[in-house]
């Protein structure tokens, strides 16, 4: 017994051709289904033995099928990139049949459609910003180094004034981080049509400190303009001890939802 998985909605003046994606493992071939005039449900039959809710529920703690599932997903949805709008559904978005399918999408179709509006020919980048601990430690060792070079007869009142700002160096930096974070979004932002900050501190990495973690929607028109604009922050940023990642595009993830 089959169900009917759901990719994404997919806006289009034309009926959109469907790629060669593979899809979720044991799923049949993607398909179309049309839910209105210009708007199609990109979908694929599931075996239910495999995609039924008691089975889900089973293998949701295994961490590598549900990764094998998501990057399918985002597979299928991304071949679509080319698109008026793509609006990616959540992973498992399973249906009994086609026609309950294609009905709980009409039923929506005023609140799609706001979603497109907002979406339309929009790509999403993402920016993370983390701090470089091995650079900043870097600099600090050879500003001690220039210090204790001219400093050879320094009192011990400015010895201790000395080691006072190495103390206060973490407050200062993360101040300094604070600040450079918040005007490098202010930036980017302001060459997007939306932006989405979120919180940094539930993704850490190893490098160093993730300091910002956003999304940005894009006009296609603009997107190479942003990407310029992200490399020469990430080189102004390099100097100062910080490293800036840019990725994307993407369909509009982080911007479907109200």
């Amino acid at each position: 017994m089959n169900a009917t998985y759901v990719y994404c909605v997919v806006s289009a003046p034309r009926r959109p051709r469907v790629p060669a994606a593979r899809g979720l493992p044991h799923s049949g071939a993607v398909r179309l289904l049309d839910v209105d005039r210009d708007l199609y449900l990109v979908v694929a039959d599931v075996p239910m033995k495999e995609y039924g809710e008691a089975a889900i529920n089973k293998r949701l703690s295994d961490l590598e099928w549900v990764s094998r599932a998501a990057v399918a997903h985002e597979a299928v949805v991304e071949s679509f990139g080319a698109a008026e709008a793509v609006l990616p559904t959540k992973l498992f978005t399973i249906f009994a049949n086609d026609a309950r399918a294609v009905d709980q999408f009409r039923g929506d179709r005023r609140r799609i459609g706001s979603v497109i509006e907002r979406v339309a020919h929009q790509q999403e980048f993402g920016i993370r910003v983390v701090l470089d601990r091995a650079a900043v430690r870097r600099r600090r060792a050879a500003s001690r180094r220039t210090g204790a070079r001219a400093g050879t007869n320094v009192t011990g009142a400015g010895y201790l004034a000395r080691k006072k700002a190495e103390r206060d160096s973490a407050v200062e930096l993360a101040e300094h981080a604070r600040e450079m974070v918040a005007a490098l979004y202010d930036r980017l932002a302001s060459r997007s049509r939306q932006a989405k900050r979120r919180s940094a501190t539930e993704m850490p990495t190893g490098g160093g400190p993730l300091l910002l973690d956003a999304a940005f929607l894009v006009p296609r028109a603009r997107a190479r303009a942003f990407r310029a604009q992200a490399a020469r922050e990430a080189r102004t940023l390099a100097k100062q001890g910080y490293g800036l990642t840019l990725t994307g595009p993407w369909p509009p993830y982080t911007f479907v939802q109200d």
